[in-house]
């Protein structure tokens, strides 16, 4: 039993996909905790068992946990709390249903940094690998997925490109830093969870097929949009004011800065692209298959 959490979010729809297509194959249940069953494709619903409710709460936890031999572990970040709040305090029931269900193992969406000498003033990164190291904490086998930014963060931008053929970001325009598609995540995902062969605790970085800087992503947006994108750097001391005029906690606004300095301090730079860090998904492919729609819708 394969045990799925945040399935309609952008990994988990596509690892969900990916694992209905291979379970019955490796012999699999599915199951996923989903607060709003509705959101479901028809097809999950009928081939995987629903709990509902949050994977936050411990008892949706404990029902969903039950039998259990894999856990696909997503924590949905909340503006509403502090970075450790929305990370670790999150995880904390899971952490404990882990050992009380006996869990075998558990494959997280974390991030990478962890070792560079900015991991411990990096924001909602510093929280997430501090999430990681609860979960190894319980002695359940955990493979935590190690991604820098993703290219998906890009359909925020959509509307400014299309309006204003202007996209922006905090990095430093020339500075190249992998980039990942979602899709590429939940493939090494279904990977770790169908062939549960693995021990211990490890990381796995998925890094996307090359390093891009901000302006490379416009001379390539540029090319597939057939329209003018240029980019523009925003400084991080207006992202936050922006931020925090929308609502959101304020200690969770730090963290996102904080995170986007430390990704401009050589962050993401830890790991070496190699062919099993590598992931295939183009920046021109990703582009043409979903930012082009969404732009010119």
């Amino acid at each position: 039993m394969i045990v799925i959490t945040a399935p309609t979010g952008n990994i988990g729809r596509h690892l969900l996909s990916l694992l209905l297509e291979s379970a019955p194959a490796h012999d699999e249940e599915l199951r996923v905790i989903v607060r709003d069953p509705a959101r479901l494709p028809d097809a999950v619903r009928e081939r995987a068992e629903v709990i509902t409710g949050s994977h936050g709460d411990a008892k949706v936890l404990d029902r969903a946990f039950k039998g259990a031999d894999a856990v696909f572990w997503l924590v949905p970040p909340d503006a509403s709390l502090t970075p450790r709040d929305a990370y670790s305090g999150f995880t904390r029931p899971a952490a404990e249903a882990f050992t009380a269900h006996g869990v075998g193992h558990v494959v997280g969406v974390s991030a990478l940094g962890r070792g560079t000498p900015v991991a411990d003033r990096a924001g909602l990164v510093t929280a997430s690998l501090a999430m990681d190291d609860l979960i190894a904490e319980t002695g359940v086998a955990y493979r935590a997925l190690a991604n820098p930014s993703f290219f998906e963060n890009l359909l925020e931008e959509a509307g400014s490109i299309r309006e204003k053929g202007v996209f922006t970001d905090a990095a430093e325009a020339d500075r190249r830093a992998p980039l990942v598609a979602v899709a590429d995540i939940a493939a090494v995902a279904a990977g770790l969870l169908l062939d549960r062969s693995w021990t211990g605790t490890d990381s796995v970085p998925v890094l996307g097929p090359r390093d891009l800087s901000p302006d490379d992503l416009a001379r390539i947006m540029t090319e597939q949009l057939g329209r003018p994108v240029r980019y523009e750097r925003q400084p991080l001391e207006e992202l936050r004011t922006t931020l925090v005029g929308y609502g959101l906690n304020e200690a969770f606004v730090q963290g996102i800065a904080d995170m986007k300095r430390a990704k401009d301090e050589g962050l993401d730079a830890g790991v070496a692209r190699a062919p099993d860090t590598a992931s295939p998904t183009t920046f021109e492919q990703w582009c043409a298959q979903t930012l082009r729609p969404a732009v010119l819708s």
